[in-house]
């Protein structure tokens, strides 16, 4: 039961904590121009309050945000990297960098004076050799060439390297700017759902309000984060199949245990089954008195199981002692997840079939003479 605990919280934590990252790069559902290629480069969408309003309507729907990327090359006095600029506009909910900066802080967003603050990974900080309140160019290669400056506000570091080494975070006005958009031109909107299980329920309602949107001027291409990163989808549902293996031979383990168990015990109360049988008590009111003595033993079991794997997985969670390498898994350390309600099903799974396990073995009562059983020593 402890193994099986912390399984379970250990797959459970590493799937939040993965989807939690890539939906705070990309969102649960992104409306973007039908035109636009694989690229960052995009062809922008006229996105309007009526759009984001008949969404937001959806029942299962969170919020939207607006969004705008555009490729760039960071230089400062020694080094240069090539980046995406994501541009975030005032409806931004920055809960995700914020949790993960690791130094400075989060730029703000007024109405009147566009910022010139941005907010890089720690990846890059690293490779580039720059710290919070520096100064960096960023250059655009497009017809005429331009370039802008920005502050560094702030650092953060998600674990999710295929986006950290890549992203930083600016104003959406300068992107705007420099692609030539009007104030309503963007990227595309993206949409966060109050739970990312509902997507596939949510998807098609989303893709009929948007196709509603679309005409002769744009057409609104719907796309979800599963399909935009199918191969960490794939990952996180290898990885429910190897719980479930665990579940299996932990499940099949302390079963054959309390057969044996209950099988040493009817051997040594061979004498006394054979005395009650010799009273007059049947086999089934027999067999019913080690199931419960086995169950008895088994409670005990859990007890300990529950104490030690619960304790294991608080200390993990809030002590961080295993560290994992965050290139092979793009966290820092083993994420762990406690749900109570898990652990009650845990519990009441392991219980049940321990309990029926135990059921066939006890049938060999029947099977003792009480003559027999009583000459036995």
């Amino acid at each position: 039961l402890c193994v099986m605990i912390l399984s379970v919280a250990i797959v459970i934590g590493f799937k939040k904590e993965i989807t939690d990252k890539v939906t705070g790069f990309g969102s649960d559902i992104q409306l973007t121009n039908f035109d636009n290629n694989n690229t960052f480069e995009s062809k922008p969408l006229y996105i309007t309050d009526s759009i984001q309003n008949e969404i937001e309507k959806i029942d299962g729907v969170r919020y939207t945000q607006v969004f705008a990327t555009k490729p760039g090359i960071l230089k400062t006095k020694d080094e240069i990297q090539g980046v995406i600029l994501n541009g975030t506009g005032l409806d931004f909910n920055s809960n995700f960098l914020n949790k993960n900066l690791v130094r400075g802080e989060f730029y703000t967003l007024n109405d009147s004076v566009k910022s010139n603050q941005c907010v890089i990974s720690e990846s890059i900080a690293n490779m580039m050799n720059i710290n919070v309140g520096d100064k960096i160019s960023c250059l655009f290669i497009q017809q005429p060439a331009r370039a802008r400056r920005f502050t560094v506000s702030g650092i953060y570091n998600s674990g999710m390297q295929e986006f950290d080494n890549i992203f930083v975070f600016c104003d959406i006005r300068h992107i705007q700017k420099l692609n030539n958009w009007k104030t309503n031109q963007y990227s595309g909107l993206e949409i966060i759902l109050n739970d990312i299980k509902d997507i596939d329920k949510l998807y098609p309602k989303i893709g009929q309000v948007a196709s509603a949107f679309s005409g002769e001027k744009q057409t609104i291409r719907t796309r979800s984060i599963k399909s935009k990163y199918p191969h960490l989808f794939d990952w996180l549902d290898i990885i429910d199949m190897n719980v479930w293996v665990i579940l299996i031979l932990m499940i099949s383990v302390s079963g054959f245990n309390m057969v044996s168990g209950l099988l040493i015990l009817i051997l040594e109360k061979t004498n006394m089954i054979g005395t009650l049988k010799a009273l007059g008590h049947k086999n089934i009111d027999i067999r019913k008195l080690f199931i419960y003595i086995s169950a008895k033993l088994v409670i005990k079991g859990m007890i300990w199981g529950n104490l030690v794997g619960i304790t294991l997985a608080l200390i993990q969670k809030y002590g961080h002692i295993i560290k994992l390498d965050p290139l092979m898994y793009n966290l820092n350390t083993v994420p762990i997840s406690i749900s109570f309600t898990n652990i009650l099903l845990l519990n009441i799974g392991t219980l049940l079939t321990t309990v029926l396990i135990l059921v066939v073995p006890s049938m060999i009562i029947s099977k003792i003479s009480p003559v027999n059983a009583i000459k036995f020593k």
